[in-house]
């Protein structure tokens, strides 16, 4: 086992890459696991023009990978394994990867979120091709367009009612006769004209070749089927936190993500840091994520900091 590291970065991502090219400039030398999904959602995203300073705008992997060699280039140790277990009883930490086994002084967890799908038919295919769980990351591509959206939370309410300001015609997807959502997010999204809602109802397929052009509606009542027209399909049914390793070990909240005492990025156990949508339900940006991959690594660097101070 080699020597404890100063900082072990936990997942890779806009958080990740950005906590590791942090704690790499302040000298560090940190460890990145990249995990199984490196480079997280971005990976499934076509275009990115929303991210700061890329005025054309570019590919989510071109993004990602941008980002991985910068951190690399500073110092950045980035190794493609997938953490399997994890001891934070006591410090220097203990990181596990299968048979190989890492220390470290602090721990940045930043292994994200995955978007539920519906694990329909044509679905994973088109993603990223009409396909998409964010939009406010896609709304944009479909200007004057007839979308769904499928679901009936307060994530539903918020992404149909964000894709008026460009769609044609928003349709809401449903499976049952009243929505979960807020009465308020529930009302301002049916009083919107640009917004119908299909009730009882949920998506079977998606088609498309190179795009989407449409879904097969299978109502729940009757077991009827049909084809329903539409340019892109935005699938609103959550997210869930990749929080499985932490879960005992760090206080998580009801839904599963890791507390953080906002403003700052540490977690409930002292050495310990988290950023990115591991901690997020309500933004899940690109941008937001690597701000407090940044944060995350300039605090572990003043706990250490602190620590050879008190010695």
């Amino acid at each position: 086992m080699d020597e404890p590291r100063n900082v072990i970065v936990i997942g890779s991502g806009p958080a990740g890459f950005a906590a590791a090219l942090y704690a790499a400039r302040a000298n560090l030398a940190p460890l990145l696991l990249k995990g199984l999904e490196a480079g997280g959602q971005l990976m499934l995203t076509t275009d990115v023009e929303n991210y700061p300073g890329f005025a054309d705008g570019l590919l989510g992997p071109e993004l990602m990978d941008q980002m991985e060699k910068q951190a690399a280039r500073f110092g950045a140790e980035i190794l493609p394994v997938h953490v399997t277990d994890v001891d934070l009883s006591e410090r220097p930490f203990v990181v596990r990867a299968g048979d190989q086994e890492w220390r470290g002084g602090t721990i940045i967890v930043a292994t994200g979120a995955t978007a539920r799908w519906l694990g329909v038919p044509g679905e994973e295919k088109l993603r990223g091709r009409g396909v998409s769980a964010c939009a406010t990351c896609d709304g944009f591509f479909f200007r004057d367009r007839e979308l769904v959206v499928v679901g009936g939370g307060d994530t539903a309410m918020e992404e149909a009612t964000f894709l008026t300001k460009f769609a044609r015609k928003v349709t809401i997807v449903h499976r049952r006769d009243e929505f979960r959502a807020s009465k308020v997010m529930s009302a301002r999204a049916l009083a919107n004209p640009k917004v119908e809602v299909i009730w009882n109802t949920t998506v079977g397929e998606v088609h498309g070749d190179d795009a989407v052009s449409g879904v097969t509606l299978n109502d729940v009542r009757t077991d009827e089927s049909r084809t329903f027209a539409a340019d892109g399909l935005f699938v609103a049914i959550g997210h869930d936190p990749n929080t499985a390793l932490f879960r005992g070990k760090l206080a998580l909240d009801d839904e599963g993500y890791i507390t953080v005492a906002e403003p700052r990025t540490a977690t409930s156990v002292p050495g310990v840091f988290a950023a990115g949508d591991v901690t997020d339900r309500i933004y899940r940006q690109a941008v937001t994520a690597a701000g407090q991959g940044c944060k995350a690594a300039i605090d572990a660097e003043r706990f250490l900091e602190d620590e050879a101070h008190d010695r």
